[in-house]
């Protein structure tokens, strides 16, 4: 039609411009994310992962996650779930984000011996724990780990109530050059390999990011016969 225009043959009325919902909003930092005075220490018998619900927890968790994760915040695409995890005494010590998962992960393809018809159909049951921070006030042992554990007894029926089916296989990168994953190690996650240094949902390798270490952690006991098949 806008050939047509051009030559002369119709008029077209003035292109509508249209918000985009995915432009990124600046995050202002407030009082709500300051550092408290002194290093909270709960229980971790009482710690438990609460799903980030409504628009002021959202926009929290997205103050912290921007203030203190050495990646900030970025808008992520597709299915989600956000999540605080809280004391014993409702303090807020970090948060965790699950998202879509990368679109093709040579160690992890590999690993579950998967053909390309296989991931097409089945890729949306394996979610990536894209994000994940413990605030740096907090100092306690073993808490990162005891976070990951109670995420994972959680996530399939949270997805569920959400989206309507339930992950089978999650999935996470961990940055060599700042941690070494020993939280993903000491909650049974399985190391598979490392990335080719590509973005998660590249297709066509014309992005180059740092090669990260690639942990799986399966949620089924027969979850390659769910993604297989």
């Amino acid at each position: 039609m806008e050939k047509l225009e051009k030559q002369g043959a119709i008029a077209l009325p003035a292109k509508q411009q249209r918000k985009n919902k995915y432009t990124k909003k600046k995050i202002v930092f407030t009082a709500a994310t300051e550092p408290p005075e002194k290093i909270t220490i709960p229980e971790l018998k009482y710690l438990r992962c609460e799903t980030v619900q409504g628009k002021d927890e959202v926009k929290l968790w997205n103050e912290y996650m921007h203030r203190y994760h050495y990646l900030g915040y970025r808008v992520p695409f597709g299915a989600q779930q956000k999540y605080f995890i809280v004391s014993k005494d409702n303090e807020k010590l970090g948060c965790l984000l699950l998202a879509s998962s990368s679109w093709a992960l040579k160690a992890r393809d590999s690993w579950l011996d998967w053909t390309v018809e296989d991931r097409s159909k089945k890729l949306n049951l394996i979610i990536n724990n894209s994000r994940f921070l413990i605030f740096p006030w907090v100092q306690v042992k073993n808490l990162a780990s005891k976070s990951l554990s109670l995420l994972s007894k959680r996530i399939r029926k949270d997805w569920l109530d959400r989206y309507g089916y339930e992950p089978v296989l999650l999935e996470t990168f961990v940055d060599t050059r700042r941690y070494v994953g020993t939280c993903y190690k000491a909650a049974n996650w399985i190391y598979l390999g490392e990335t080719t240094g590509r973005t998660r949902m590249d297709r066509f390798a014309t992005k180059n990011v740092s090669v990260k270490k690639i942990y799986v952690y399966p949620l089924v006991k027969d979850f390659r016969q769910y993604l297989r098949g």
